[in-house]
């Protein structure tokens, strides 16, 4: 790997900032799903050993789910499992994401996945979204997940987490491969939206399900 690339990936600078403050159980948040047509937002919660000496050689070439193959996140899954203090993850339900939009079924799940956390965290670390309604400290910044390895690690937990389930709901729902496209908008899933119209688990406020001839 060259040194541009080293230096591109998340790291724990964050986080060993706020461990030296005194905060000893930092979570980072990430979500899956927000623009997808069909199924949950998943959002994850992972809270990192930062006292571990090893952490970050351990957790090398971690990145945002986004920049890996699906075989590397399901690899990484594995390892973060193993390495977290604590795990967790919520999902909201696609006609909840109809109901209150995207953006506020989002804070749910990151809310949801915080409650789930077998550890309370002290601070949270969010990419981009914040989570008013909570009084934990917490910092929201862009591309949070390519800069704290902690989020990355919360992004890998969120979307393999998501796309298996979208695997899963394929058996109930087989006309749409949604173990193919993970219900977001592809040539394919517009194809079978046209032929059969939405299913129970497509969002219906989403534009292209609300311009749908049905």
């Amino acid at each position: 790997m060259k040194q541009k690339d080293i230096a591109d990936l998340p790291h724990l600078n964050k986080e060993i900032a706020l461990l030296k403050q005194g905060y000893l159980f930092i979570a980072g948040l990430d979500e899956a799903g927000r623009g997808a047509w069909a199924g949950p937002v998943v959002a994850a919660a992972v809270i990192l050993p930062l006292d571990r000496p090893d952490l970050a050689s351990s957790l090398h070439g971690l990145n945002d789910s986004k920049q890996l193959s699906a075989k590397q996140r399901e690899q990484w899954f594995v390892i973060i499992q193993q390495t977290a203090l604590a795990t967790a993850v919520g999902l909201v339900s696609p006609q909840v994401v109809d109901e209150v939009n995207v953006l506020v079924a989002t804070r749910q799940a990151m809310q949801i996945a915080i409650a789930n956390l077998s550890i309370p965290p002290d601070y949270l670390l969010l990419d981009h979204v914040k989570l008013p309604a909570l009084a934990l400290p917490q910092d929201a910044f862009p591309k949070a997940d390519c800069i704290s390895l902690t989020v990355a690690a919360a992004s890998v937990i969120a979307k393999v987490t998501r796309d298996r389930l979208m695997v899963q709901l394929n058996e109930s729902y087989p006309d749409y491969a949604f173990d193919r496209h993970k219900g977001y908008g592809t040539a394919i899933h517009r194809a079978a939206l046209a032929k059969y119209g939405p299913s129970a688990i497509h969002r219906l406020s989403y534009r292209p399900l609300r311009e749908l001839k049905i």
